[in-house]
């Protein structure tokens, strides 16, 4: 089991093993890890087990139901949440991976009991139906927004293209990502 752990560490990160998996693989039989992630702009810690994924520590341990499982394997996006900047599927993602990084979710975007720009934006614009991929969808955006704050629809499908709605038809969707770009008053359309 310790081979195996730091083999599979060597394929995810090359050659750098961090001190922390090293003294992993020093004693055998250990069966969690420590890990520390700053989720919503908290600083969470949680004791995780090399087998589990992110999606299990941020449903089961820090209650952020938002996040959905619905393939388990990085296929139809209603699992995606924001890792320093970078839309993931956070059920390919190792958890003790998640180690040391700030991760966004749907739950973290209201502020003062205020619904971000996004997620009014896809109120407005009627993109979310049955609600099941609509977390996945808005991080997913916010991502693209976050770097390409005025982005061609092209772009938004793009950026979307991970994500699977089996309700809206994706126009609803798209309008609301451009409502969201015109909102937040960097891009007039």
């Amino acid at each position: 089991m310790t081979l195996f752990l730091c083999g599979k560490y060597r394929l995810i990160y090359g050659n750098k093993i961090p001190d922390m998996h090293i003294r992993l693989a020093m004693i055998v039989g250990v069966m969690f890890l420590k890990i520390e992630l700053k989720i919503n702009g908290k600083f969470r810690t949680a004791e995780v087990s090399a087998s589990e994924r992110l999606i299990d520590v941020l449903r089961q341990k820090f209650g952020l139901v938002s996040v959905k499982e619905g393939c388990g394997a990085g296929e139809c996006g209603a699992c995606t949440v924001i890792m320093d900047g970078e839309a993931v599927c956070s059920c390919v993602v190792p958890a003790f991976q998640a180690d040391g990084h700030d991760i966004l979710t749907v739950e973290g975007l209201e502020e003062n009991g205020e619904l971000d720009v996004i997620q009014q934006s896809f109120i407005d614009c009627d993109a979310v139906q049955c609600g099941f991929c609509t977390p996945g969808m808005i991080m997913s955006a916010k991502a693209l927004l976050m770097k390409n704050p005025c982005p061609s629809r092209e772009e938004i499908r793009t950026a979307l293209a991970g994500n699977i709605c089996r309700c809206t038809g994706y126009v609803q969707i798209i309008d609301a990502v451009e409502t969201t770009a015109a909102r937040i008053g960097v891009c007039r359309r």
